[in-house]
């Protein structure tokens, strides 16, 4: 694959859309993550329109909500969009209970394009890395940082790991990483 303009010009508008914004319990650039899960994406396979959804996957959730999808609509096109909206589990400003939310999420994953499927993948798998090494790290107070903690965290990672569809070695990567982020709870 080669890249176009079109994913310079989605780096720079994730860049002003999330500069303000940290990783949860660090000091890290949320814009780390975004790049991350553009990476992935492309290393399995995806093509210039999933590696720009990738970039902005969370600027509808977290940024503007159908204000900020429209933009990405206008911006990137309407295949980015519907990828950023099937990645996102709530796109008003006051968003439904944790649990409810992040179950409708995982019913609305078992049928998703494969489009969505393999951004929301990426992104999962490189949430689920970040948790595994924070735990690894600091131990159980991670939980602390996770409106569902310990047990939501988990059941919520073991449930994504089971709804996705699509034949991806980063579906099984995601599982792998599940399992050991399982395994590392047990232990802490």
């Amino acid at each position: 694959m080669t890249l176009s303009q079109r994913y310079a010009d989605a780096l720079a508008f994730a860049f002003a859309a999330h500069r303000e914004q940290i990783r949860k319990g660090s000091n890290v650039p949320y814009f780390a993550h975004l790049i991350g899960v553009s990476s992935l994406v492309m290393e399995h396979g995806g093509d210039e329109d999933q590696a720009i959804a990738a970039l902005l996957h969370d600027a509808a959730e977290d940024q503007g909500g159908h204000a900020m999808l429209a933009q990405i609509d206008t911006r990137f096109g309407s295949k980015v969009s519907r990828i950023v909206q099937g990645c996102s589990d709530s796109l008003e400003p006051t968003k439904p209970p944790w649990r409810e939310r992040k179950r409708q999420y995982i019913e609305h994953l078992k049928a998703a394009s494969p489009d969505v499927q393999l951004v929301s993948a990426c992104d999962k798998l490189y949430n689920a890395r970040a948790i595994l090494s924070d735990l690894r790290e600091i131990g159980d107070s991670l939980w602390e940082r996770f409106t569902g903690g310990r047990e939501g965290v988990l059941w919520y990672y073991g449930e994504l790991a089971d709804a996705f569809t699509i034949e991806s070695p980063v579906v099984g990567e995601l599982r792998r990483t599940v399992e050991q982020l399982r395994a590392v709870a047990r232990d802490a």
